[in-house]
């Protein structure tokens, strides 16, 4: 690389193996397809204090100019390749950004109010920061923001919702006592910070931890409230010089939960499991019951739309879970386009008890359909893990489809905390006999009727005490 000021700076090669697409790591059932040969036509290097070109301003759109671009040169032999590489560096200013993130900065509505953090730029979500949140910025590549959320943590953003926060103080916050206040159907755990720091929750089985980054810990008193039988041991942890965990030890598996800001306080909402009798276990139960797509969705062979099938699994097990005395909502009853979002936000909203997510699966190309299709289904928080299990097993009981198990999965309708959420791919729609199954009255009531002893059976262990 020869820079605009004249130095140069070699590249070395990087012997990596090709990489497999993900589409056949997650749905290929040929493991020979994952072996990939080891490429020799990768090279790195490292590029230090250097600017050149304008990459326009640390927040808002990517708006530089080009000049002074490097020139990229390849030898081999006696054969020079140049080429101009349009890259634009510059360095942070030396008073770091402080940031507030909303991705609805106009105040118009139709979002969710939540940016979500990946840990790497472009890779999944792991992070999911309510508007308001304010945190520092360490860096930007392209369209997104790194965030400094600790000494030891970043998070990337989309830069299109990280706004600079004025008059920002520096510094970790000081968290100061904590009060858990027992409710009916819940425990309230109150935490003061003062300013809104990112933070994340971690579950277990039968543990929630708050971690609150840019946070030390001032927490003198840690009361308990009157007496309950939820919350066994809440702990503080100093993780590290600025990274404050909150620990709350349950006495029950996890039900659900929400995480939700009271002004500058935080609050953590943690679920109290519901009585379910062993004799009807869906007798007062609220479940919702979603109906994947539109929009979007697979195509059968011969045109029958996910949207169309799904509706109609969820129309007949709503009429199955309300024969057994649940309390069933749909998030949509017609044909009509409905997002992700919404339909997430409703479940929360009536306080479902468990959320269950129809669909048909499809496959990306270059995936072999007749040698990788079957039954399946998806979660999101380990609560829901049995949940998923207990679907899958009367999935295939049902259909005598290939087994492709259960998996973790980052998708809308498996991520709500407040209840177990389960999102299920029972047959698939490319498939032309699986198509004309969907199509079928018959075929439909199969497919719901397997998800309502699944339910069943997840509520039963439950009420038995059985994780």
């Amino acid at each position: 690389l020869r820079l605009p000021s004249g130095g140069w700076v070699a590249f070395a090669a990087d012997r990596v193996s090709e990489p497999v697409p993900e589409a056949l790591r997650a749905f290929d059932r040929d493991t020979a397809k994952l072996r990939r040969a080891v490429r020799a036509d990768r090279y790195r290097a490292t590029l230090r204090g250097a600017r050149f070109g304008d990459p326009g301003p640390l927040l808002g759109p990517g708006s530089g100019v080009a000049g002074g671009e490097p020139i990229l040169q390849a030898v081999a032999g006696s054969d020079t390749l140049r080429v101009r590489w349009p890259l634009r560096l510059a360095p942070l200013d030396s008073l770091p950004a402080v940031v507030e993130l909303s991705d609805d900065p106009g105040g118009r509505g139709g979002t969710d109010s939540i940016t979500v953090g990946r840990a790497a730029p472009a890779a999944t979500y792991t992070w999911f920061f309510p508007a308001g949140t304010r945190a520092r910025v360490s860096g930007r590549l392209n369209g997104e923001l790194r965030l400094a959320l600790s000494s030891r943590s970043d998070a990337w953003v989309a830069a299109t919702e990280a706004f600079r926060a004025e008059g920002a103080a520096s510094g970790p916050r000081v968290v100061g006592s904590v009060t858990l206040s027992p409710r009916t159907d819940r425990v309230v755990a109150r935490i003061p910070i003062g300013a809104k720091l990112p933070y994340q929750v971690l579950e277990e089985e039968r543990a929630l931890t708050v971690v609150l980054y840019g946070a030390v810990s001032d927490v003198n008193w840690l009361r308990y409230g009157r007496e309950d039988s939820l919350v066994a041991l809440a702990t503080t942890r100093q993780a590290a010089a600025d990274e404050l965990e909150l620990r709350f030890e349950l006495t029950a598996p996890v039900w659900g939960y929400r995480i939700h800001w009271d002004g500058t306080d935080l609050l953590l909402e943690i679920r109290r499991p519901p009585v379910i009798p062993q004799r009807a276990p869906l007798r007062g139960r609220t479940i919702v019951v979603d109906p994947g797509h539109p929009p979007a969705g697979a195509t059968g062979p011969t045109g029958l739309s996910e949207a169309e099938a799904n509706l109609a699994i969820g129309l007949q097990l709503a009429r199955l879970l309300r024969a057994e005395g649940a309390r069933v909502l749909l998030t949509r009853s017609d044909p009509r386009p409905l997002e992700l979002w919404p339909r997430v936000r409703f479940a929360d909203s009536v306080d479902a008890d468990v959320l269950i997510s129809i669909h048909n699966n499809a496959l990306p190309d270059g995936v072999n359909p007749f040698s990788n299709n079957g039954s399946s289904a998806f979660y999101n928080h380990p609560r829901a893990l049995p949940l998923a299990r207990a679907i899958q097993r009367r999935m295939l009981q049902r259909f005598g489809l290939r087994d492709l198990g259960v998996g973790r999965a980052d998708l809308a309708l498996a991520r709500p905390t407040w209840m177990p959420a389960v999102l299920t791919e029972g047959l698939f729609l490319m498939l032309p006999g699986q198509e004309a199954a969907l199509r079928n009255p018959v075929g439909q009531q199969g497919y719901a009727r397997a998800v309502l002893e699944g339910l069943r059976d997840f509520l039963l262990r439950r009420a038995a005490g059985k994780w």
